[in-house]
């Protein structure tokens, strides 16, 4: 049995890749976790998980993982040696995707993104250099990494222009993250993955992430929009995006580097997501776009950034961040993962308007319910495996 071992294994794109990896897959995964205890453990991971599986779904993705104890951000990640002795001996392939998406610390980013990933190269080089065959390492980056844009078409060996200024702290560890797995692993197989705005599951309307569905759910309710209504949005769901990273990271054999995980030149407007919208609830009104305004609607929302912690100075910080990536009309081209997969991604007007409805109805708060009782007792017995 293949042995992966998985960082950011528990956030919203991590958890589907391993569900995809365990229940389709059928591989087993050293699974690096922040937390105290092995019940501490199991929780996290029921939460990350609870949206996509039932409880025989999780039992069966509980017998094929590891739990390491460590964190990104310490010394050699914050493992155990007699881990990372294990580690070394049994794991076949090196999938990273942890980081932080904190886009307003650099502190954050520079501690989680730039030198988590590397002290993840470091034992990627660790398992080579003791003999160990490593079958591949993945890194899964970031569209971001592309730099400010507008009213483009951004193709993958295209994307990093090291001229170019970067939107934020987030997008510039992560084209550092990337650069050092090209300089550092070159004699390795290696995978670069960069998904655009990943948003909801084509699948299902429940959804574990809310910040971006937030915003847009903030902008479909506004009688005036603050943008051009031909403006691209490259949104693409968590499930394309989870099964692409799953399915390559895996295959022996496959014809690039780096894949964009995107919606390409099939991104909808935001014309066309307006009127998916009104399809849907067709009591709306047609917003009115007006682009001239998009420029004072920024400047409102860094004002509003900028208050004490409050409901409007948390709008504030969210479309602080996301603005940038909401008007610059630029799309990333996903031939390559298209040709791989066989299949493009369900375009988001497909499922935008029940995404909207189930996140409204939840208040923007996954409704999560407790572990079940029958964990609590796998907890204290060796059913688990805690390194």
């Amino acid at each position: 049995m293949e042995w992966v071992f998985v960082t950011g294994g528990t956030g919203f794109i991590g958890a589907c890749v391993l569900e995809r990896l365990v229940r389709h897959h059928k591989v087993g995964v050293f699974l690096l976790i922040r937390a105290p205890n092995k019940r501490s453990a199991i929780e996290k991971l029921w939460r990350a998980l609870e949206a996509h599986l039932d409880e025989e779904g999780f039992e069966e993705v509980l017998s094929r993982v590891v739990f390491v104890q460590g964190d990104l951000s310490e010394p050699r990640l914050g493992m155990s040696p007699k881990a990372r002795e294990e580690i070394i001996e049994r794991v076949n392939s090196i999938l990273h995707i942890g980081a932080t998406l904190n886009r307003r610390s650099e502190r954050s980013c520079l501690n989680t993104n730039l030198k988590g990933t590397f002290s993840v190269i470091l034992l990627a080089r660790e398992i080579v250099e003791q003999g160990k065959k490593l079958r591949r390492f993945s890194e899964v980056s970031t569209v971001a990494v592309a730099g400010e844009r507008k009213g483009e078409i951004v193709h993958e060996d295209k994307a990093i222009d090291w001229n170019r200024r970067d939107y934020d702290p987030y997008a510039r560890t992560k084209k550092f993250g990337e650069h050092m797995v090209e300089e550092l692993l070159q004699d390795l197989s290696y995978l670069i993955f960069r998904p655009s705005i990943v948003m909801g599951d084509s699948r299902k309307a429940k959804t574990t992430q809310f910040d971006m569905v937030k915003a847009f759910s903030i902008l479909a309710d506004l009688p005036i929009l603050p943008l051009d209504g031909r403006t691209r949005l490259d949104i693409v769901p968590v499930d394309f995006v989870a099964r692409a990273i799953a399915d390559l990271h895996l295959r022996d054999k496959v014809d690039h580097h780096v894949y964009h995980l995107s919606a390409g030149v099939a991104s909808k407007t935001a014309e066309e997501i307006a009127d998916a919208m009104l399809d849907a609830f067709p009591e709306r009104r047609r917003p009115i776009f007006v682009p001239w305004l998009s420029w004072p609607f920024e400047a409102s929302m860094r004002a509003l950034a900028n208050l004490p912690k409050s409901s409007l100075s948390r709008v504030g910080a969210l479309f602080s961040v996301f603005w940038p990536y909401i008007v610059f009309d630029t799309v990333f081209d996903n031939q390559r993962v298209v040709q791989a997969l066989g299949e493009a991604p369900v375009p988001f007007t497909a499922y935008c308007a029940e995404l909207y409805r189930w996140a409204k109805k939840v208040n923007f708060r996954y409704p999560h319910t407790d572990l079940p009782s029958r964990f609590e007792g796998l907890a204290k017995g060796e059913g688990i495996r805690w390194v």
